[in-house]
């Protein structure tokens, strides 16, 4: 880990008080609680109704998020859409948004290689998300994969091991969790019947997690 990652104050002193999400939304790009901002575009923070009552929380934004400033509209995004909708989850009902608000990368060329977020990045942005949720009070957040669980969480976890049991989130609301894999994940799998079966289960735990949201 950067000692960039450790030295930063975290997020915490650029969480205003008693701030509605647009609120939340305008001082995030103030926010330099660790150094990611320096390189990214812009900040990337959630896109969604604040009465929705399921919060699914992604890693961090990648390349095309970076650049239009919303989460999940590139490929995984695609992806996501697509299983939300197998999964009979409308989209009024669903608020989206990172661990991390800030794109982190490595430069290749003219490319921008996706480079995961330290436990420092979590860390530091962990205010925003505890912030989030404070405000929207979902019925259920759905942890899109191993880094998103960590920060919702509040400790490292296996998706293989936490998948199909109901957790809970480590802020005061101790919010119904359930884990699986990101939908990038996905964009991973070679083999069309392999890949069928993971985005089956994502739909699963879609359904699940909705099923929680609506008691």
């Amino acid at each position: 880990m950067a000692m960039a990652d450790i030295d930063r104050p975290g997020a915490g002193e650029w969480v205003p008080e008693g701030a509605d999400l647009d609120g939340l939304r305008q001082a995030a790009e103030t926010c330099r609680g660790c150094e990611l901002w320096e390189d990214a575009t812009q900040v990337v923070f959630s896109r969604g109704s604040p009465a929705a009552r399921l919060m699914l929380v992604g890693e961090q934004p990648g390349d095309r998020e970076d650049l239009e400033g919303e989460p999940f509209v590139g490929p995984a995004g695609r992806v996501l859409a697509d299983a939300l909708d197998a999964a009979s989850v409308p989209d009024e009902d669903v608020y989206r948004t990172n661990a991390v608000k800030h794109f982190r990368f490595e430069r290749r060329g003219k490319r921008r290689i996706h480079e995961k977020p330290a436990v420092g990045h979590l860390t530091a942005c962990r205010p925003w998300l505890e912030a989030e949720i404070a405000l929207v009070r979902p019925s259920a957040i759905v942890a899109l994969g191993a880094t998103a669980a960590r920060s919702v969480l509040g400790a490292p976890v296996k998706i293989g091991e936490a998948r199909g049991t109901v957790l809970e989130s480590a802020d005061a609301s101790a919010t119904p969790t359930i884990v699986t894999a990101h939908p990038s994940s996905l964009l991973r799998i070679r083999e069309a019947t392999d890949r069928q079966t993971a985005f089956d289960h994502l739909v699963d735990d879609l359904r699940t997690a909705a099923r929680i949201a609506h008691g």
